[in-house]
Order: structure tokens, then C-alpha cells, then sequence
């Protein structure tokens, strides 16, 4: 371990968000707040797959290093959860957000509000609750001198259930860096080795004289605290607009924005993610092939996006992934009752 990174990155918490929709609470409220409002409001976006405590059972055996576990939800907690964890922090959505807005049934304004998370340290990993560490991980994964350790690549926006969401995100990054100078600053770490193939798309997009988004690698994300003050300095009335949706909106912005903030200011580490595996379960083959790679456990962090409109294979599903995860996490952490 570095002098430099003892010395900068002594603490550094996760943030998990978390909603259970099987909450019978939970489902009045959503549909009493919401049948009037146009967005995405589809089930795979709230449903539980019942796996939140091999999340747990990882950040014990594989980060054991955390400082605090910020726990963000609507308000239910399950029902085996430890609250006394010395390195858990419960957070309700009234903990952080504005009683005038809430409730929310939107990530977005959770995602942009995560610096006033109480007692979150300057650096901190945000986790989605579909995303799972496999390996030890240390904390120069996340975090090298105090940057967040990321990869920087320029790509195209294609047709995505969120394209709408990061084209908001580019049109606020193009009104506020010229693409010429965040190349000029960038230029060792976009087109650093560890970027690997996705050089080509950023050599491709080049000509461009704006910026036309982003490889999003979809996986933990580390943060510094002191870029979602810098955002929320100079784009407060867009962001303040999106903390009061209360359903996902085409006009959000998203946390997309604030990584892409660090990128274009140089404030990272470059990093690869060979050792990252994101992908989307759509069939009974992207189940069995996720159940491959959790217990052949090659890779460090996996991302099960949840894309299964049929409920039948997502019953399947659930059961196939979690007799996986049990595999490799069998034993209750102290998270556990």
C-alpha cells in the first residue's frame, strides 16, 4: 500500500439503495402517488430478488475494510437485517430528501442527493442492489490517491430503456467542459491501455466537436463528495427539478452526470474492467450463463440487470441465482440476525 493512498483514503463507505415492491404499504402508496403520472413505472424496476443479504455476506468476506454501509430505503428493512450493525447506517428517503417531495418512487433523486447522505464519508462506492462483489477487493479498486478509479471512453448513445436519461446527462457535460480542452487534460488516461478495446469508439468519435456520451461500464461506482457539491453549484435548478419526480422522468438527469463530471475533470484513476462482468437476464440461457459466472467466480463484480418481462422465468430465475449466490456466500455475516 502507497504513502499517498493512506494517506487519502483512510475512509470510504457504500451506499446501497434498496426497495422491496412486494410491500403491500409500499404498493398502495405507489399506485395512490403515481396512477396519474405519466413514466416508467414497469415491475422489473421494484421488484426484490430476494438476494440483498449475499450483498452483505460479500461486503463482510470480501471488503472487510468498509467504514460504514449506508443503507438507503422507502422505509421497509428485512425482516433478517442486523440495524445495530456497528457499520450500518439505516437511511429512510425523509433522512436525506425534502419532506415536501417525498415520497419518491424514482432512483434519480436518491442517485443525485447521495452527498447528504448523513455522516457519508468524501469517498464512498455506490452500489445499485444488483450488483455483487465475487472476489476480495481491496480499497485501491475504488480508490488510488484519493481519486475514484474509473475508465474513460467516449461512445454513442443507442436506443436503452435510460437513453433519454444520459442524453440529458451529455447535453449538461457539453454546456459546461469543451470537449477539446477534456481531451487536451485527458489525453494519457483516454487512451491509457487499460481502456482496452473501447479506445477504437473514442478514436472513432473524435471528429465530433461535442461530446456524444460515454462508455458506462454499469457496476459499483465510486464518488467524491466534492463533485456533487461542484454539480450541484452549477446546474441547481435542473437538479432540483429532478429530485422532485416522482416517477422516473424523459427530463431526469441521473448519477450518470456526476461520473461523467470526474471524467471531464480528470478527477480519477484509469482502471479496467476486464475483471467486470455486466450483462442483462432476458432468457433461460442468460440465467444459466449468470449462474456460470457467480460460481465459476472469474470475475471481481457482477451486475444482474433485470430485463424479464415473463414472471414465470423470473420465479426461475430468482431461484436459480440465488442457489448460486448461496453457493459461494453459505455462511450469515453479522449483517445477519
Amino acid at each position: 500500500m502507497t504513502k499517498g493512498f493512506t494517506n487519502y483514503c483512510s475512509d470510504i463507505d457504500f451506499v446501497v439503495l434498496w426497495v422491496d415492491g412486494s410491500d403491500p404499504d409500499w404498493i398502495e402508496k405507489f399506485n395512490h402517488h403515481t396512477m396519474n403520472l405519466d413514466g416508467d413505472k414497469r415491475t422489473n424496476r421494484y421488484r426484490d430478488w430476494d438476494n440483498l443479504r449475499y450483498i452483505f455476506r460479500a461486503f463482510e468476506q470480501c471488503t472487510p475494510w468498509v467504514r460504514k454501509i449506508h443503507f438507503v430505503t422507502y422505509g421497509h428493512l428485512p425482516i433478517w437485517l442486523n440495524c445495530n450493525h456497528e457499520k450500518l447506517n439505516v437511511v429512510r428517503h425523509e433522512d436525506f430528501l425534502s419532506q415536501d417531495i417525498l415520497p419518491v418512487f424514482n432512483c434519480n433523486p436518491l442517485e443525485i442527493n447521495l452527498h447528504r447522505v448523513p455522516d457519508i464519508a468524501d469517498r464512498f462506492v455506490y452500489f445499485n442492489d444488483d450488483m455483487f462483489l465475487l472476489k476480495d477487493i481491496n480499497k485501491e479498486h475504488y480508490f488510488v490517491d484519493g481519486k475514484p478509479c474509473d475508465i474513460m471512453a467516449f461512445n454513442a448513445i443507442y436506443d436503452s430503456p435510460i437513453a433519454h436519461i444520459k442524453i440529458n446527462d451529455v447535453s449538461v457535460i457539453n454546456r459546461n467542459f469543451d470537449k477539446f480542452k477534456v481531451v487536451q487534460k485527458n489525453f494519457f488516461k483516454l487512451f491509457n491501455y487499460k481502456c482496452g478495446l473501447e479506445i477504437f469508439k473514442t478514436i472513432l468519435l473524435m471528429p465530433w466537436p461535442k461530446m456524444t456520451g460515454f462508455y458506462d461500464p454499469h457496476q459499483p461506482q465510486p464518488f467524491l463528495k466534492s463533485v456533487f457539491n461542484d454539480v450541484w453549484d452549477r446546474e441547481v435548478e435542473l437538479l432540483e427539478k429532478t429530485t422532485s419526480t416522482t416517477v422516473r422522468s424523459s427530463a431526469d438527469v441521473n448519477q450518470y452526470l456526476f461520473r461523467y463530471w470526474q471524467l471531464c475533470k480528470g478527477s480519477f484513476h484509469p482502471r479496467s474492467f476486464r475483471k467486470s462482468f455486466n450483462g442483462r437476464i432476458e432468457s433461460y440461457d442468460d440465467i444459466h450463463l449468470f449462474c456460470e459466472k457467480i460460481r465459476s467466480r472469474h470475475y471481481e463484480e457482477i451486475c444482474i440487470n433485470d430485463c424479464i418481462e415473463d414472471d414465470e422465468l423470473f420465479i426461475q430465475a430468482k431461484k436459480m441465482m440465488n442457489e448460486a449466490l448461496d453457493e459461494i456466500f453459505p455462511h450469515k455475516s453479522s449483517f445477519e440476525r
